[in-house]
């Protein structure tokens, strides 16, 4: 019902003679609707940065929540494409402003010692996420009509939770004391540990480091390109540049089309988004009880390897599955991403 009432033509195409698995789902709009919400994140990441550190993680948190339960109400409303894609970049708006404050909320207010279970836990949770999401489209996909409407209007649970939990949090001591509010910032940390515990000595480590970070904020860009920090800038652009080359994300994303472009009918297409998203909360649940035995290095080759194979073996089952056996360079292109 969905694509019957905002992409038509998409709709006609599945339903059309010709058998092709690379267009069936060519249009434009469609393709608008869905990175629509991926370019406002962008935009918002390159902002949400400097924005976080002057008005703080709390007040960024709340608001990434508010635009994001404003985007899945304008979506769930929709009447037109337009409204569509101004829900998504609502999202995408929210989805950047959050991801940028979350985490560092959590690693500024966790204790030493539970800082990295905490890190992890936040991954582990935005997975469980995904599949919680997968798994209301498997049932809302059954209600005939207006089932795209529930699915679209569920967005706004998780942000309900977040605006409500930014309303009655503090912001981080580390913050405060950033923007020159110590007497606030040591409350914030009372109430964060306990109103019996002794925070002085952390106070004053969060207020030596919030020192030494402003002394080497300046001039930190510069620093990024001399000769000792280059490899580390190197990998930190090329490390999450190929993972997007790859297509994995497009794979994960796209799984309903993909599913749909094999032969599935929409109600199994899903229903393979829920399988991937299980198999991936599994690896990072192991992920996260190996990683210290096994170390970071095994679990990015490893992850790497699976990755390739899987590709690989997902091209060629496409290929022999749509006859494309004497098109052999139509299928190399989807191959060189591994």
């Amino acid at each position: 019902s969905f694509l019957e009432k905002f992409f038509p033509e998409v709709l006609k195409g599945m339903k059309g003679a010709k058998r092709d698995a690379y267009c069936k789902y060519d249009n434009q709009m469609l393709t608008a609707f869905t990175s629509s919400l991926y370019i406002a994140g962008v935009l918002s990441s390159l902002v949400a940065s400097r924005v976080t550190r002057r008005v703080g993680r709390q007040a960024v948190m709340l608001t990434g929540g508010a635009l994001f339960l404003a985007g899945s109400a304008v979506n769930a409303a929709a009447v037109n494409i337009a409204m569509l894609i101004v829900g998504r970049m609502l999202l995408g708006f929210g989805v950047g402003f959050t991801a940028q404050a979350a985490p560092l909320y959590l690693a500024e207010t966790s204790p030493a010692k539970w800082r990295g279970a905490f890190t992890t836990a936040y991954h582990v949770f935005l997975v469980i996420g995904t599949l919680a999401a997968t798994v209301a489209n498997y049932f809302t996909n059954r209600i005939p009509g207006w089932g795209w409407r529930v699915s679209l209007g569920l967005a706004g649970v998780p942000a309900i939770v977040v605006v409500l939990g930014a309303l009655f949090v503090p912001d981080t001591p580390s913050s405060l004391v950033l923007r020159g509010d110590p007497d606030r910032a040591r409350a914030a940390l009372q109430r964060i540990r306990g109103a019996d515990a002794d925070v002085g000595d952390e106070f004053k480590d969060i207020v030596l480091a919030v020192e030494e970070a402003r002394r080497n904020d300046e001039g930190a860009f510069e620093r990024l390109r001399g000769k000792g920090y280059r490899h580390y800038l190197v990998m930190m652009v090329a490390i999450p540049t190929f993972f997007d080359l790859t297509g994995m994300i497009v794979i994960t994303v796209f799984s309903p089309v993909l599913f749909r472009t094999v032969g599935f009918d929409s109600q199994k297409a899903i229903l393979g988004s829920v399988i991937l998203s299980l198999v991936n909360l599994f690896a990072v649940v192991v992920s996260t009880f190996v990683v210290d035995r096994a170390g970071r290095r095994f679990l990015f080759l490893a992850g790497g390897v699976a990755m390739m194979l899987c590709q690989v073996t997902l091209t060629h089952r496409t290929r022999r599955a749509h006859k494309l056996s004497r098109a052999r360079t139509s299928s190399l292109p989807y191959e060189l991403v591994c």
